[in-house]
């Protein structure tokens, strides 16, 4: 449910030809379920950041090192970002996991709410191009909880990998401390 704070941030950038909304936070926190209840009440375009995982020739050492490193934060403003900001619309082929294949190409118009949903949306490499940055919050006991709930063959990733990458970005970049926006579950 989108809470009273949230629409008195949204109401303004309604308002405008293009508004970037990234929404950013710990897994399982509710990125997806968010961006899609804004897309079910706004006329709005959803981006999501697991559309630009890094490929497995990607993967290399050196890149899983780096802080933020397991996204293809390059490609993401290459195609996404620089051409919203310059007008034009944006061009991208998502990434799949499950089949490891870049899929048919997506365009999203320069126009209305644009919502970037998904951990890593606000790398500083993007600089702060958005107009709201949410970021989504949540207790451990909740999120281990809801990383539980998924496919049996991911909860050890979560835990070992993505859990701790995504805590070393948040807290290397201070994404939580810079976000306008902090939504809490408990």
């Amino acid at each position: 449910m989108i809470s009273e704070r949230l629409r008195r941030a949204i109401l303004p950038l309604l308002q405008k030809d293009m508004a970037l909304v990234a929404i950013d936070g710990s897994c399982t926190s509710g990125k997806t379920t968010l961006a899609a209840e804004l897309q079910s009440e706004y006329p709005c375009q959803v981006i999501a950041m697991d559309d630009f995982f890094l490929r497995p020739s990607q993967r290399t050492p050196e890149r899983m090192a780096q802080v933020g490193g397991n996204v293809d934060y390059e490609r993401f403003q290459e195609e996404v970002l620089s051409p919203l900001l310059c007008g034009h619309p944006a061009c991208y082929r998502p990434y799949c996991c499950r089949t490891g294949a870049l899929l048919e190409p997506v365009t999203v118009e320069p126009r209305g709410l644009i919502v970037i949903e998904g951990s890593y949306s606000q790398h500083p490499y993007f600089g702060n191009p958005y107009d709201l940055r949410i970021f989504l919050k949540h207790t451990p006991s909740l999120q281990r909880e809801r990383v539980l709930q998924r496919p049996a063959h991911l909860q050890k990733k979560f835990f070992e990998l993505w859990i701790p990458m995504e805590n070393a970005y948040f807290e290397a970049f201070q994404i939580a401390e810079k976000a306008d926006l902090i939504l809490e579950q408990e």
